[in-house]
């Protein structure tokens, strides 16, 4: 297994110890700036990479994490136990100050975003194909037996149009979606359907309910391209569609 690839593996991971008896996820706005992370939130740090700096810090008089990202890769995690039949919809909103110049989804070596959200799905293992499910089992032999089997990459790209999709050059098991390209500097809102990307993701291989979701992830890397960004984050929310 390549660095890169244990490193989503421990992505993964880290969002399924200590799950959550709810949908609940904390808020950044309620912390003090300069303060701790908020309970439920804990930083990952990967194996011989080194991590971005993870800070709450005030922005227009709302606390917010921010994540400085150089020649770094990590996330933020939050573990849950939700239902997308319940809670189909995650809103939040982020910013990043520039888009990485070198970073391109297409390959290994540009695998590098300057803002990352990680959604975790539970697909049980036995309804994945044959290969997948090899690779799972083993993984799960190495990593323990909650490791997550399938997980959406939402990512502020510096080239793809927003709307783009693909598989993580390392593993199947990660589609990467393209939320926003270029146009760094301004607050922008998102709110997905996890049930309708999980199926244009996954559906051709899981056609049944949606599984539930273990945690989200969130941060900024760029240990590929060794650039620097930063990536700010307001809170997040599971609801219901309006």
């Amino acid at each position: 297994m390549s660095a890169r690839a244990a490193a989503l593996v421990a992505a993964l991971l880290a969002c399924s110890f200590a799950l959550a008896s709810g949908a609940g996820i904390a808020p950044f706005s309620t912390a003090k700036p300069g303060g701790d992370l908020p309970a439920g939130w804990r930083a990952l740090a990967l194996p011989r990479v080194p991590a971005p700096v993870f800070s709450l810090v005030e922005d227009s008089g709302v606390t917010v994490l921010r994540s400085r990202a150089a020649a770094a890769a990590g996330t933020v995690t939050h573990a849950l136990d939700a239902l997308p039949a319940r809670h189909p919809v995650l809103a939040w909103r982020w910013k990043v100050d520039r888009v990485l110049a070198r970073a391109n989804l297409a390959e290994k070596s540009g695998d590098d975003f300057a803002a990352r959200v990680y959604v975790f799905f539970d697909v049980p293992v036995e309804t994945l194909s044959f290969g997948a499910r090899v690779r799972s089992l083993l993984a799960r032999t190495v990593w323990g037996e909650e490791l997550p089997t399938a997980a959406i990459c939402y990512v502020w790209d510096n080239r793809h149009a927003p709307g783009t999709s693909a598989w993580n050059p390392y593993t199947d098991r990660v589609r990467t979606v393209v939320l926003r390209s270029a146009s760094p500097g301004d607050w922008a809102q998102e709110a997905r359907d996890l049930e309708a990307d999980f199926r244009a993701a996954f559906g051709a291989q899981w056609p049944g309910p949606v599984p539930r979701v273990t945690g989200i992830a969130i941060g900024n890397d760029t240990d590929q391209t060794g650039e620097a960004a930063t990536a700010w984050f307001g809170d997040f929310a599971l609801g219901a569609r309006r």
